[in-house]
């Protein structure tokens, strides 16, 4: 799968309208995360698990 046929979303935090935010893309086995203002960049990958960690870690 490449990058460019996975759906891209970002945080309900984020307005409409906020260029300054990152994408989230969810394929198996990794986690893609882009800048929302260079789309063109390739995103960084990361596994599930460490994603997972990073995401309770900014949570808490």
């Amino acid at each position: 799968m490449t990058t460019s046929t996975l759906t891209w979303f970002k945080s309900s935090y984020s307005g409409n309208d906020e260029p300054d935010c990152v994408e989230v893309a969810m394929s198996h086995p990794a986690v893609h995360v882009r800048d929302s203002k260079d789309r063109h960049r390739a995103p960084l990958a990361f596994g599930q698990r460490a994603w997972r960690d990073f995401v309770e870690l900014v949570v808490d």
